[in-house]
């Protein structure tokens, strides 16, 4: 598998960007390290071009002719490799190089089954999803859980369409007699993809623990009421070393820049790292009950699950990143022991031939430092690889909706794409 092809450009006028884009693509897939038919286009746009997306669709599956389906959605900012383009008439593409019996495009018109076929002979079996969803969908939370039950690992990755105006997802199939049929709104619409193609994702949380881990031992609904059997409150304002007591300002500013983050009983809100783990949803702290000595949270709770207090800021946020990149280099070339070669070598080294990237659009480089800091941590990161993404209103791992958080996702290749 050889690298994506990949282009970003900003203009006011949507075919001029498409242009400057096409001019880039076309200049990659004429190099030998990249693919020169690519399959499926990844198509990210900011909500300036949401009234031309037909047309624009339409442009480039005319002028892309190898690329057979096209995926992807809207948002207030779109990504490229070391640029992310925030509040501007701006558009960015990955042409992913995989055989087409790999993946399946889907969305609310033609949906994703258990053992659906792809064409009349060839069989395709889900085990990981790109979703894009609408978040003014009925029931979001409840259709992830579908949508992960139909992909053998249940592993979903995306972020809900962003935009001031209208939201869209893009979801065109091959064989489709128009692009107008591949621009959709509402529900949930992406690209599933079978076990044959290599992926590796990360979840960011942007935040730092600051205390232990606990164990919620009595709750009601979005009441936390206690950890470890101690009332929650208690533990909070300890935790944060303050106290109601005579002037409760100083701690309601405390707890005010306090988040909590929670996971089910059977996946520890904390790593051996000391970091949140994906299986970790982080949630802001809406109220305190002191009569009950309560805590109350921005989501429902039961006994028995995972609960560690945290808060946000930059440099949480940048190590955070850096972290989930570091991982994903790691776990593509682990070394290992091996006298032959010295004292380390590698075993099953794999190279990154795409990556996409989902932040939340309430991240975005200013809170990195400057603009495009948070993308240039990444290409800091992980090199000069093809990266797409978009900053949305809510990013999807697993079958969990996170908010304020950054996903990376990479495809993989066991030999270098060249």
């Amino acid at each position: 598998m050889k690298l994506f092809p990949n282009a970003h450009a900003t203009h006011p006028q949507w075919r001029m960007a498409a242009a400057l884009v096409l001019a880039q693509l076309q200049s990659q897939m004429a190099q030998p390290q990249y693919a020169r038919k690519p399959t499926l286009g990844l198509l990210y746009i900011t909500d300036h071009f949401v009234s031309d997306a037909v047309a624009l669709l339409r442009y480039l599956a005319q002028q892309l002719p190898s690329v057979l389906d096209w995926s992807g959605t809207v948002g207030v900012g779109v990504a490229g490799n070391n640029v992310e383009y925030f509040d501007e008439p701006a558009l960015s593409i990955m042409l992913c190089d995989l055989p087409p019996a790999y993946y399946r495009v889907f969305s609310g018109a033609t949906p994703l089954r258990s053992g659906a076929r792809r064409g009349d002979d060839s069989s395709f079996a889900a085990h990981a999803a790109l979703v894009h969803a609408d978040g003014s969908t009925p029931d979001l939370a409840e259709l992830l859980v579908e949508m992960a039950g139909r992909t053998s690992s249940g592993y979903l990755f995306g972020g809900v369409a962003s935009s001031r105006g209208a939201s869209l997802a893009f979801a065109l199939r091959a064989g489709s007699a128009d692009a107008a049929d591949g621009v959709l709104s509402g529900g949930l619409s992406g690209v599933a993809f079978s076990d044959q193609v290599g992926l590796v994702s990360r979840v960011t949380q942007d935040c730092q623990p600051i205390g232990p881990q606990s164990t919620i031992t009595q709750a009601r609904d979005n009441l936390v009421l206690s950890l470890d059997g101690q009332p929650a409150l208690d533990v909070l304002l300890e935790t944060l070393g303050v106290t109601l007591d005579g002037n409760p300002q100083p701690a309601l500013r405390a707890v005010r820049h306090t988040l909590a983050g929670l996971s089910n009983a059977d996946a520890p809100a904390l790593q051996a790292t000391g970091h949140f783990g994906a299986d970790t949803r982080v949630r802001h702290i809406v109220g305190l009950d002191a009569a009950r000595g309560a805590v109350a949270l921005a989501d429902r709770v039961q006994a028995g699950m995972r609960l560690t207090f945290c808060q946000r800021h930059v440099e949480a946020a940048r190590s955070d990143l850096v972290r989930i990149c570091t991982e994903i280099r790691e776990e593509l070339a682990p070394e290992t022991a091996d006298a032959s070669n010295g004292p380390a070598g590698t075993q099953s080294e794999r190279r990154i031939c795409g990556a996409l990237y989902v932040s939340c659009s309430g991240r975005g480089g200013q809170r990195f430092g400057g603009p495009s800091a948070e993308l240039q941590i990444v290409h800091r990161a992980l090199g000069d690889v093809p990266l797409v993404g978009f900053f949305a209103s809510g990013e999807i791992a697993w079958h969990w909706l996170y908010g304020y958080t950054g996903l990376l996702t990479v495809f993989t290749s066991s030999a270098a794409c060249a």
